[in-house]
């Protein structure tokens, strides 16, 4: 590939994001492919320093706006540092969360309003969407369910039951108005059934990729 390939991994909490990048980025090495993972907020040094603000157990409330800015200042330093340099080299990127995740957390869910998402967007994201984006998506219950058996909450994982559905809804909104980039993962399915559909289809976009490219 002359140019790399840009994949996020969306949905809420409980949803095996991580699980599936693990396993879609094996897969992907396997078959010779360069794989750089990351992760919003986070990525390089200075974003998981940021990170620890937004999600640290020493943080206690942030304004929604506040968030939303942390966020895209991490986002900013992920792509700079991170997402942009390995496209340009061919490298596969497989991010955990990406800019959507700030439309349905702090826009939908956290009520900062769409043209102000829109506009810090337009300043730190530009043109540089991910080329595919699975939504893993479940049930708010089913997904904390799988949370608080992990033992892994933080600060947004406390957040009431209407705050994660607004999130959800937001996310399935997403997938309907982007169907060329978004496609919605039933997340209730187990593991190796979903890897699979993950990796044909990324397969698949990736062989066309190289045959036009």
């Amino acid at each position: 590939m002359n140019k790399g390939f840009f994949i996020s991994f969306e949905g809420g909490e409980g949803g095996g994001k991580s699980s599936q990048i693990t396993l879609l980025a094996e897969r992907l090495q396997q078959d010779g492919y360069e794989v750089v993972r990351t992760r919003e907020p986070g990525g390089p040094p200075t974003a998981e320093a940021i990170r620890q603000i937004l999600v640290g157990e020493a943080t206690t409330a942030l304004s929604d706006l506040t968030e939303l800015l942390l966020m895209n200042a991490a986002r900013a330093e992920n792509l700079d540092k991170t997402i942009l340099p390995a496209l340009a080299a061919g490298k596969i990127v497989l991010s955990d969360r990406f800019a959507d995740s700030t439309r349905a957390y702090q826009g939908a869910a956290g009520g900062v309003t769409p043209d102000i998402v829109h506009a810090v967007e337009e300043m730190v994201v530009s043109t540089h969407w991910p080329d595919m984006t699975f939504i893993l998506d479940l049930p708010v219950a089913q997904g904390f369910a799988r949370v608080h058996e992990r033992g892994e909450a933080n600060r947004f994982e406390d957040k009431d039951l209407s705050y994660h559905d607004a999130v959800r809804q937001e996310f399935l909104a997403i997938a309907a108005k982007e169907p060329e980039r978004c496609v919605v993962m039933d997340a209730t399915q187990p593991l190796d059934i979903i890897s699979a559909e993950i990796y044909s289809m990324v397969s698949k976009k990736l062989t066309l990729k190289v045959g036009h490219g």
